[in-house]
């Protein structure tokens, strides 16, 4: 009975095991395995820098720096988000223009998260006593060359799925994540007030010259290589049009990742805003999730969009495969999760963190409906989505947050969620049932 037994296991095992290897010859999943596997990545090693954070770091010290980290997150993905989706779009179609639609997306990247910083930096009364420590000549400087190392940061990662080279995302992911552990340890002692803003930005900027190093020098040319012969030369005009219907869709992920949390962190004290952007911080991690699986379909249905359909569906069905395990446990364990960082934390901050998990859910359907738009260039419904999802989650925190406080960061996504996902689920039915199409597909040795 007991080989029986093992032997149904064991089968079970080969054959999970056989699907995932079938997985990995596929683009789509090999993209989208890689980059979920960089978010588990920095979940569990997000956990454990913010464990010891919370440790080492006097809790206004904690609550200041997630403050600090927050608001240079905020203007390094001002222009950066918005082109996320357009370097996914067109690095499969790019050819030989690919380094110059990449070292654009930096330059402009770069210049509009310093620009807007310095806004910030020069309204800084405004803002609130948590900022006050970013006054002064030397921490202005450093923040604004923060933003800058962000912006660049932020938009490696879709390059390389853009490349189907999302395989080194993970990689990066770790070192970056040890690193900036360790150096949060060493400067417990030496810089308590600002080590964990410094021990957060000094490892991306290291992480900088070898990603690129291999990007310009090895990757892009190779892909260059491949693609010239089976697309038609990119026109940056189009590119400027994409992202003339997609970034305002950025909207969306900046109020309830980024501007939401700043604006928490001028209504609040310091020891409040560590307790709301821990649960902020995991919520956000898993409502990644649904945009990894979003991001390399983005990149398939524009190296193939014959496939589109199909491709969504598959999408669709690995992602809520992974997601809705993670959503579940996360729900019921919120409490253990939190308490790990702290009692203040579990009792601060698990209706929050549930909140959050639970607006995945509808938000997966969103981000593949999302991608298709992106990968068949449909600007302006995905302005209007993605906008429309924004203006709801910023309007519901600012109404309900009088009533029921930091949760009403959770309230907003969940209904604003469930709203949007009700409306477009129309459309996105359309998109799975319609059959492939007879576009054509561009050639790619790396496919």
């Amino acid at each position: 009975m007991s080989a029986t037994v093992g032997e149904r296991s064991g089968g079970r095992i080969a054959g999970l095991r056989q699907r995932l290897l079938h997985d990995l010859r596929n683009p789509l999943f090999r993209n989208g395995y890689a980059l979920m596997a960089n978010t588990a990545i920095t979940a569990v090693l997000g956990m454990g820098y913010w464990w010891l954070a919370a440790r080492l770091y006097a809790p206004a010290d904690f609550g200041r720096g997630q403050a600090v980290i927050t608001a240079m997150r905020l203007f390094a993905s001002l222009t950066a988000l918005g082109f996320v989706g357009a370097l996914a779009r067109f690095i499969p179609v790019a050819g030989r223009r690919t380094p110059g639609l990449i070292v654009r997306a930096y330059a402009i990247a770069g210049a509009t998260g310093v620009t807007a910083a310095l806004g910030f930096l020069i309204t800084l009364p405004w803002w609130g006593p948590t900022y006050a420590s970013l006054g002064g000549l030397g921490p202005g400087l450093f923040f604004l060359a923060a933003v800058l190392v962000w912006s660049v940061f932020t938009l490696e990662d879709v390059t390389l799925a853009g490349l189907r080279k999302a395989t080194w995302v993970p990689v990066s992911s770790l070192g970056y994540g040890l690193v900036k552990m360790a150096m949060l340890v060493g400067l417990a002692f030496a810089l308590p007030r600002d080590g964990i803003f410094v021990s957060w930005i000094i490892p991306a900027a290291m992480a900088l010259i070898p990603i690129n190093l291999l990007l310009f020098r090895k990757v892009i040319p190779r892909h260059a290589r491949e693609t010239e012969t089976g697309s038609r030369p990119l026109a940056f005009r189009e590119v400027g049009r994409f992202l003339s219907g997609d970034y305002p869709g950025t909207l969306s992920i900046l109020a309830s990742v980024y501007l939401i949390p700043v604006l928490i962190a001028a209504r609040v004290d310091e020891v409040t805003f560590g307790y709301f952007s821990m649960a902020h911080t995991l919520g956000s991690l898993i409502e990644l999730l649904a945009m990894n699986m979003a991001t390399s379909l983005t990149v398939e249905g524009s190296f193939d969009r014959k496939r589109l359909a199909s491709n969504s569906r598959r999408a669709l069905r690995r992602a809520l495969m992974i997601i809705v395990p993670i959503v579940i446990v996360t729900i019921l364990a919120a409490p253990l999760i939190l308490r790990i960082f702290g009692s203040g934390f579990a009792d601060r901050g698990t209706l929050l963190l549930q909140l959050m998990s639970l607006a995945v859910l509808p938000r997966v359907l969103i981000e593949i409906y999302l991608s298709g738009l992106r990968a068949l260039g449909q600007a302006r419904r995905l302005a209007l989505v993605q906008v429309s999802l924004a203006v709801l989650v910023l309007t519901g925190t600012l109404v309900l947050f009088p009533h029921t406080g930091v949760n009403a960061v959770g309230y907003a996504l969940l209904l604003s969620e469930l709203l949007i996902a009700a409306l477009i689920f129309p459309g996105l039915r359309k998109m799975l049932n319609s059959g492939d199409s007879s576009q054509s597909t561009v050639t790619a040795g790396s496919a």
